[in-house]
């Protein structure tokens, strides 16, 4: 595999999630694929979850990592063709990424949409210009339009702890102070397009995501319609694709409470707004997985850099 930049990457979900669940077994099982191998790291935004479980993966397979925080830490990158570098920017991703390339083996990257201006966002000129001009693989942390190390963790905590073999997934819209991207409900949405699930995606109107990536799945505008007889109900906020960017709704009505959840699993990508998006008592109960989502993100992580690893 050459990069892993979207879901769409993945050869086969099924056969990953079964390896990363063998991986969760013995971690250090392959340590000896990424020995004399580095790893570069690079965050334009803040980061918990992820910048330490890929970290930790990487090291599980015996690699060197590096961390560089782009933001405070780096030169402010230009990523147009022909431009005249008369301004803020001063260094050109042509040269960044080449740089880069000879430093590490692998370079992953975390970058977030603007949410202001949706043709440059979905253009996703961060992670697709290190992919376009970096000579080694690129990962993708997270990005403007998708989170697919997310994605592929949460299918492994699905996987461990279905009951069933078609379960009922749920992924709902809850209020948030302020805009957030469509990265995560994207690529939630395109893994459970690649499952053998009962899937619904429920919010307010106005908030549908970008309906390339929906087609084809269940919408449903009432929340306590579509959270009936659910098994997983998987909990993130986003702001509006067609008024892009922006907050419509602050609706608190739509924070998960254990009464709204019945009896399935509450899931949540991290962090959370407490009693805002869900309520204290979900997620300090016996049904929340947000905890054990956080640490498949090493598994996640360590299948994708291993498929990498493996064809270098």
């Amino acid at each position: 595999m050459k990069h892993y930049l979207t879901v769409n990457d993945i050869a086969s979900l099924p056969d990953w999630v079964d390896e990363a669940i063998n991986l969760k077994k013995d971690p250090y099982q392959f340590e000896g694929l990424g020995k004399r191998k580095t790893i570069c790291l690079l965050f334009f935004n803040n980061s918990l979850r992820t910048r330490l479980s890929t970290q930790k993966a990487a090291m599980n397979l015996g690699m060197e990592v590096m961390i560089m925080n782009f933001g405070n830490e780096g030169w402010a990158l230009e990523y147009g063709d022909g431009t005249i570098m008369d301004q803020g920017t001063s260094e050109h991703i042509k040269e960044a990424a080449q740089v880069v390339s000879q430093y590490a083996d692998i370079v992953a990257i975390r970058a977030f949409a603007g949410l202001v201006d949706k043709e440059k966002d979905e253009a996703e000129e961060v992670i697709n210009g290190f992919a376009k001009y970096a000579s080694i693989p690129v990962v993708n942390m997270e990005s403007s339009v998708g989170h697919p190390l997310q994605a592929l963790a949460d299918a492994i905590t699905l996987k461990e702890n279905e009951t069933k073999k078609r379960p009922k997934v749920v992924l709902s819209w809850a209020p948030h102070p302020k805009a957030l991207p469509h990265a995560v409900a994207n690529s939630f949405t395109q893994m459970m397009k690649l499952q053998d699930a009962d899937f619904v995606i429920t919010h307010p109107e106005g908030y549908e995501l970008n309906p390339e990536i929906t087609k084809g799945c269940t919408i449903e505008y009432n929340q306590d319609e579509a959270l009936k007889d659910a098994d997983f109900v998987y909990v993130k906020n986003w702001s509006s694709y067609s008024d892009y960017g922006k907050v419509l709704s602050k609706d608190t009505n739509w924070t998960i409470t254990k009464e709204k959840l019945g009896n399935a699993k509450f899931m949540h990508c991290l962090p959370v707004r407490r009693n805002m998006i869900v309520e204290d008592a979900v997620l300090d109960s016996e049904q929340s997985l947000v905890v054990e989502q956080a640490k498949n993100r090493i598994f996640s992580a360590q299948i994708v850099l291993k498929k990498i690893l493996e064809d270098i």
